[in-house]
């Protein structure tokens, strides 16, 4: 069940990632996340309202149920987390082709899975060996790709926030497996939100209103609202998947990544990106290197 629900959850992240491509492109990144977090957070105010204020919610799986002290700054602490996967994630895609970004971050997988073999005492057999090899291997070859388009990898700041953005996501992904241990779905998806957005606010009216004239301009997208509509299904789906006590967080995270598909198939129809045959053989061998993930947990 929670393998099939991951697959869900990468299909809505790959439409999610293709919204948030179109809203940033020639768009300023911080208006744009913050209005992400708002309109999250909006969405989840009737399930706290009426959980804390009615009974219509009780019994239910959207139930949002009064927690401590202690659970409220552990969700905080995974706020802070994902804003900075999301913010270095934000401007790496601003500034690289989708065909790029997307199989640089379906190596995130392999970080998550040395992350679960350090912390929650996982070790690689050779299925999986084999597929980190492949996803490593998978990472060299596009940066051959990169080049023909003006991106060198050594030396390009948005590949290092590509790379920031996927050690972070790696830790939030192993985090999320703490979490969902001791906590339920709505605990943690409602709170992380509400509070990336008051995270965002200051950050948004310190650093970027005041210099707003200098930068980037922003404009309004109605794909700003599918960003966040197509989030929150997915990370609810993700979460009700890591909540299965069998489920496996190498692997979820893994079969995640194969939204690289959606991404792929976007920047080829949508944005016209180029190189797309040696990024195909780049994207096949993340791909490959995933299925052999997957044949290592069987």
């Amino acid at each position: 069940m929670w393998v099939a629900l991951a697959f869900a959850s990468a299909f809505l992240l790959g439409c999610y990632e293709v919204n948030k491509k179109i809203s940033l492109n020639g768009n300023a990144v911080i208006p744009v996340l913050f209005l992400n977090t708002l309109i999250s957070s909006l969405i989840f105010v009737p399930f706290i309202f009426l959980s804390f204020c009615t009974s219509v919610l009780d019994d239910t799986m959207f139930y949002v149920p009064r927690v401590s002290i202690e659970t409220h700054v552990a969700v905080f602490i995974k706020a802070v987390i994902v804003l900075s996967s999301w913010i270095s994630g934000y401007f790496a895609l601003k500034h690289l082709p989708l065909t790029i970004t997307g199989p640089i971050k379906a190596t995130q997988p392999v970080l998550t899975l040395v992350g679960a073999m350090v912390i929650f005492g996982e070790r690689l057999n050779v299925y999986q060996w084999i597929g980190v090899l492949l996803s490593i291997a998978s990472f060299y070859m596009l940066s051959s790709s990169g080049r023909k388009e003006g991106i060198h990898f050594t030396h390009n700041k948005w590949i290092f926030f590509t790379v920031i953005s996927i050690l972070t996501g790696a830790m939030s992904g192993l985090y999320d497996k703490h979490l969902m241990a001791s906590m339920d779905v709505m605990t943690v998806q409602v709170w992380f939100n509400v509070y990336q957005c008051l995270i965002m606010l200051p950050i948004l009216l310190l650093l970027w209103y005041p210099q707003r004239k200098k930068s980037t301009p922003f404009v309004w997208h109605w794909n700003i609202v599918f960003i966040s509509v197509f989030l929150i299904i997915a990370d609810w789906i993700y979460f009700y998947a890591l909540s299965f006590p069998d489920s496996m967080i190498s692997i979820v995270s893994m079969i995640r990544r194969s939204n690289v598909l959606v991404t792929f198939i976007a920047g080829a129809l949508f944005f016209h990106e180029k190189n797309l045959k040696s990024k195909a053989i780049d994207l096949f061998l993340v791909l490959l290197g995933m299925i052999f993930l997957y044949l290592g947990t069987k």
